[in-house]
């Protein structure tokens, strides 16, 4: 059965890069039957905290993205520690003591001399006595996975044929001097235990997957089908990395984006594949294929997302939308008509309100001084009281008759002094629903 993961660390609040993992990941299991697991990587017992795990649910469940069952990698601390313990057995788990400071003048004197700027495992030709002097003068070291050096090569997903020289690749760290265990070792282990079968992720995992599939095999654990998805960038290919505390999933919920434009959108970004918007997760899934995928960076603009959201609520049904319209205060008898009227004018949720405004309150007349004389004959002849269906017809009829003008010179004048706006709904469908027309006070006296 195909099993996959998404594994946020709750430090902060999900964004758009984060999604794309998830998305991709629950489209996988949901495609195929399977299970996906939200993992939460809670190791870092400093950062990590409740509320952003309560975040990263809501955030979830806002999408659509539920999951079969929750992991809590600060509850497996005691598995880690059985991992670790069996690396060290095999002799490919070492302590190492050199601070900050020294790694970075070996990783100069490397640079200088034009190699790669590689760990020189120096730790390895520590004795027993060196070991505990280092202790007793700094505290416990690092403990490091030692890689065999050879060729680490996998079929990606999406990249394709992957091979890394893990020579070429530092031990890497694995649990730090405080004994906080690192998100390599811990994701190694979890993996390995829950029987993940397909993990995809940004193309920045891309050495860290090399490693660990070495640490896998050393653990005895069947190495799952990889995949590195593009990197999202600006909208002229300019890095992400300072924007996405902006780009919260939640602030783009605030925005008013829908959860199946940001679906949509990211499931077919950097992929062979046109965007369209889609109904559900079914349809979402139905489509996906990670060989449409390309290597290259994916520009995202968040812009992209309100077309999308507006072609969604437009194709809303009264039916969806009348606990909406009743909370905002639409009477029964006018809340069918005003969803027809309103909803081809929205882009978000939001922009519903601004309508109802307009319909019960009316709004600002927006009068040109060339046709003030003419607005005020022609609020002359507009009814008072409750209008019929046919009011804008027979209104414009009237003053079309009286003053001589016609087209263009008749009805956007009419329009902007009811409504304030140049655009909007037709007037024939409008005007009949306004219970307050402010522009009535322009008429002469």
């Amino acid at each position: 059965m195909t099993t996959t993961r998404f594994a946020p660390s709750p430090t902060g609040y999900i964004h758009v890069g984060n999604l794309r993992t998830a998305l991709f990941n629950h489209l996988i299991a949901r495609k195929s039957g399977g299970t996906f697991i939200l993992r939460i990587d809670d190791t870092d017992p400093e950062r990590s905290k409740e509320e952003y795990v309560d975040a990263i649910k809501q955030d979830l469940e806002w999408l659509g993205l539920t999951w079969d069952r929750v992991e809590r990698q600060s509850e497996r601390l005691d598995r880690y520690a059985e991992a670790a313990d069996k690396l060290r057995g095999m002799g490919r788990f070492y302590e190492a003591f050199e601070t900050p400071v020294e790694l970075d003048l070996k990783r100069k004197k490397q640079l200088n001399m034009g190699k790669p700027p590689v760990y020189d495992r120096a730790a390895l030709a520590l004795s027993e006595a060196d070991k505990d002097a280092l202790r007793a003068e700094r505290g416990d070291g690092v403990w490091r996975f030692k890689l065999n050096q050879e060729r680490i090569e996998w079929n990606d997903g999406i990249l394709g044929d992957i091979s890394i020289d893990a020579a070429s690749v530092s031990d890497p760290v694995l649990i730090r001097a405080d004994g906080q265990v690192l998100y390599t070792l811990a994701s190694v282990v979890d993996d390995t235990d829950m029987g993940v079968t397909h993990v995809v992720r940004g193309s920045d995992h891309v050495t860290n997957t090399a490693t660990q599939i070495q640490m896998i095999r050393a653990l005895g654990g069947t190495v799952p089908a990889f995949a590195h998805h593009s990197l999202l960038t600006g909208p002229q290919g300019e890095s992400l990395s300072k924007r996405l505390g902006t780009l919260a999933l939640r602030d783009l919920r605030e925005q008013g984006v829908e959860p199946e434009a940001l679906l949509s959108l990211m499931a077919r970004l950097g992929s062979s594949q046109p965007v369209e918007l889609r109904a559900s997760l079914d349809e979402i899934a139905e489509g996906f294929d990670l060989d449409q995928f390309g290597s290259a960076p994916t520009k995202f603009d968040v812009q992209d997302l309100f077309p999308l959201t507006a072609r969604k609520l437009h194709g809303l049904d009264y039916a969806v939308m009348k606990d909406e319209l009743a909370a905002l205060g639409v009477p029964d008898d006018i809340a069918e008509a005003f969803w027809g009227v309103a909803r081809a004018n929205i882009t978000t949720r939001k922009d519903i309100a601004q309508w109802w405004t307009l319909v019960s309150q009316g709004a600002e007349p927006m009068v040109a001084d060339e046709d003030k004389d003419f607005v005020a004959e022609a609020m002359a002849l507009l009814p008072e009281g409750p209008l019929p269906a046919d009011a804008w017809s027979t209104w414009t009829a009237a003053v079309k008759s009286a003053t001589g003008r016609k087209g263009k010179g008749l009805f956007m004048p009419l329009r902007k002094a009811i409504t304030g706006q140049e655009r909007g709904p037709e007037m024939a469908d409008l005007l009949p629903l306004m219970q307050s027309i402010p522009a009535r006070k322009l008429a002469k006296s």
